[in-house]
């Protein structure tokens, strides 16, 4: 019988209560050496939805699975309607304060890295350098064939020269890209093949059900190693993907802390959860360290 991931989490009753000072962030990224996690959360003022928070979309959306997307055409052609929909909104999406502070922590050598689970490259487009994409990009495109890597953009004018004239109207857009239709509008989608073999086509993405490569896995635990505190942001921490890391820092006694609206998975391990929008909690921090964001001059206190 296959196993399903797990996709929901229940927080218990007696978890700690969340806080709105933000002071702990500034006094971690004050002494600099701060390793930031971050999830869909952070990506919702872009107008990308989370899975989990208020609204999220696994409350009408399941996402693929790898073992789905690899073992039947159906599901296949069904997803890249879904998806080729999707890209145009992730095309328009741009970064938000959330990512700008962040990026603007990075300039000031107040990081040691970034990591994130999200797909949406908005990290990299707000300025932050060296991100490690957890999860994979919704920019590439490979072939489970031969392996060869492509652009997306390839494969969304392929996809329009194969499907002219498709445009429905989704109910909603989910966090990995992922648009809402129903059987009757995805309809007889065409898919496209590897153009060096004509193999499978998958986006550079892990998804639910699928291992991240190990290499990738380890990085990341080189980098908590490396660093003095994890500051998660705007992830639930549901699966283990990200939630190990925080394990790992809290065992080897570096403050781990999280911003984040609702309840964590991690929140055992951390010294708090700062519970605010994290566009406006990060302009806080940023404010309070005398740190410029989206350009304009900012007063250390």
């Amino acid at each position: 019988m296959r196993m399903r991931p797990t996709l929901s989490w229940t927080p218990p009753e007696d978890l700690p209560p969340g806080t709105a000072d933000p002071e702990p962030v500034t006094d971690a990224l004050s002494t600099g050496g701060v390793l930031v996690l971050s999830g869909a959360g952070i990506s919702t003022e872009s107008g990308i939805p989370d899975y989990r928070g208020e609204g999220g979309s696994l409350s009408r959306h399941t996402p693929m699975t790898y073992q789905d997307f690899t073992g039947s055409a159906q599901a296949r052609r069904r997803y890249w309607a879904r998806s080729h929909l999707g890209w145009r909104t992730f095309g328009r999406a741009r970064p938000n304060a959330g990512h700008r502070a962040v990026a603007a922590f990075g300039r000031h050598d107040l990081l040691s890295g970034v990591i994130t689970q999200n797909v949406d490259g908005l990290h990299q487009a707000a300025g932050s350098e060296d991100v490690v994409e957890l999860h994979g990009s919704l920019a590439r495109v490979v072939c489970l064939a031969c392996g060869a890597f492509s652009p997306r953009g390839e494969l969304a004018r392929r996809l329009e020269e194969a499907n002219p004239g498709f445009d429905p109207v989704a109910a909603g857009i989910n966090p990995d890209g992922d648009a809402d239709l129903t059987d009757a509008q995805v309809g007889d989608f065409r898919v496209v093949s590897c153009t060096s073999c004509g193999g499978i086509l998958k986006p550079d993405v892990v998804f639910f059900g699928e291992a991240v490569p190990p290499r990738r896995v380890e990085h990341c635990r080189e980098l908590v190693r490396e660093s003095a505190s994890l500051l998660v942001l705007g992830s639930s921490l549901t699966v283990m993907s990200g939630l190990r890391f925080v394990r790992q820092a809290a065992e080897a006694g570096k403050p781990v802390l999280i911003v984040n609206m609702e309840p964590t998975r991690g929140d055992r391990h951390a010294v708090t959860r700062i519970a605010l929008p994290l566009g406006a909690a990060l302009t806080t921090v940023a404010e309070r360290l005398g740190i410029a964001v989206d350009g304009q001059a900012a007063v250390r206190r």
